[in-house]
């Protein structure tokens, strides 16, 4: 008899950012399995409202925090996860490994989830093809619009302006954050599924972490499948949302999932308001590129942010606004990408204060949701994008939300869903795109609708 899948959730997930965890929403929803992100431990009341979910999330801003604050914040959402019994319980990371001791720290998040849900290994899958995500040999790999770089030679990521890669080795650089044993499961290792599960076996005896390789959509399904199988003792998963592609690919391969269809664009609207605090040249790129198709820019002052917001917010807000009675979609940003003067103003400033740069990327992520905020509310726009990684974590939390479910693809990880909360902005499409995400007309695309090109 064919195997089936299980009825009710598949997978649970507790996501380090925002965009990251609705990644996983929307890689499980586009292949035919509906589930939905919470931005917080849902309400009894608020799970009523998604019957049917095949997998169910609660995203944090993690990845920008200190393991003090981890410790304080992970323990009760994570045994919440746990408690809902699916097969998986996922701590989801970047595609990139954005993390440090002293941020996001994968070590101190892997004891917290252990402590809600015992695991004999822990899978460690972070490589994503089908997003230029790529591990070969222990080493992760990323592209770009240059190309494909080792992660410590990536433009932007051994840049990173809070957790810089200098280890392309996955297990090395999670060494600095876990005493864990660790073991390597290569290509060579997946190479057939006899192979894979013997060099499991063997890796079982001395090792908890268990760092996978994958390169392809072949080596993708030999993970899922190895994960699959073995699910009884590898219960805790860490990784991207590569995760979710591999155990997809291999659901798909077995028959257990059949190939969905297409989803399509949610429709052109003649106007969007997005916002930006991202520094990263690639939305650089499409802040230069929206310019010039139908956007009007409006500066926040990221610098000024930190001694009097209210008064940058609503004249932030007032020029929207204004580009809104002219026809034109505002796009609110605090710099134009790294080589912007913005950038040094606003280090210069926080260098003269007293303020922790983790509370002060906080302050610009929530002045940039409340100026949306304020923006969506005194017009009649129904579509909006908030661009960065933890600006999407703060600033999504200003709008009264608290669930979010996929409702139009674009590229991987950057989907147009729509928003559920008790307010004004139940409805709101909302698209939250990480900093190096996205083609140069990526708000244009997300104006269009969204859908495949």
């Amino acid at each position: 008899m064919q195997e089936a899948l299980p009825n009710g959730l598949l997978m649970t997930w507790y996501g380090d950012d925002f965009t990251g965890s609705a990644a996983v929403m929307e890689a499980l929803t586009f292949a035919g399995l509906p589930s939905v992100l919470f931005f917080d431990t849902p309400t009894p009341a608020q799970l009523a409202r998604f019957p049917g979910m095949r997998g169910l999330g609660i995203a944090s801003t993690a990845r920008s925090h200190s393991p003090a604050w981890m410790a304080a914040n992970m323990p009760a959402p994570l045994a919440f996860l746990a408690a809902l019994n699916a097969p998986f319980l996922h701590y989801k990371i970047c595609s990139t490994l954005d993390s440090a001791a002293h941020a996001g720290n994968i070590g101190t998040a892997i004891d917290l989830a252990l402590q809600a849900c015992p695991s004999k290994g822990i899978p460690v899958l972070t490589a994503a093809p089908r997003m230029r995500r790529y591990q070969a040999f222990g080493h992760l790999f990323a592209g770009s619009p240059q190309g494909v770089f080792r992660l410590d030679r990536h433009p932007v990521m051994a840049q990173h302006p809070v957790t810089p890669m200098a280890e392309s080795d996955v297990l090395r650089h999670l060494a600095t954050q876990t005493p864990l044993p660790s073991a390597l499961l290569d290509l060579e290792a997946l190479a057939d599924p006899q192979t894979a599960q013997t060099a499991l076996d063997s890796a079982l005896q001395t090792a908890r972490l268990l760092s996978i390789d994958t390169m392809t959509a072949e080596t993708d399904a030999a993970a899922g499948r190895l994960i699959w199988q073995n699910r009884d003792n590898l219960r805790l998963l860490i990784g991207s949302q590569g995760i979710e592609y591999a155990l997809i690919e291999h659901w798909q391969r077995e028959g257990l999932v059949p190939a969905a269809s297409p989803t399509p664009s949610a429709g052109e609207v003649a106007q969007i308001i997005a916002v930006s605090g991202s520094v990263s040249p690639t939305t650089a790129a499409q802040i230069e590129w929206s310019a010039a198709n139908g956007f009007g820019l409006v500066r926040l002052n990221a610098a000024t942010l930190l001694s009097n917001p209210k008064a940058a917010e609503a004249e932030a807000a007032q020029a929207a606004l204004a580009l809104i009675a002219q026809g034109q979609s505002p796009l609110i940003l605090t710099a134009a990408g790294p080589t912007d003067p913005a950038v040094t103003a606003f280090r210069t400033t926080l260098a003269q204060s007293e303020i922790p740069p983790e509370a002060a990327n906080q302050r610009i992520g929530e002045s940039l949701g409340r100026v949306l905020d304020a923006t969506l509310r005194a017009s009649k726009i129904r579509r909006a994008v908030i661009s960065g990684g933890d600006t999407s974590g703060h600033g999504v939390r200003q709008l009264g939300l608290f669930a979010l479910s996929a409702l139009a693809p674009t590229i991987p990880g950057a989907a147009l869903f729509m928003a559920h909360g008790d307010g004004v902005h139940d409805g709101l499409q909302l698209a939250l795109k990480g900093g190096q995400m996205g083609s140069a007309d990526y708000f244009g695309w997300i104006r269009a609708g969204g859908g495949a090109r």
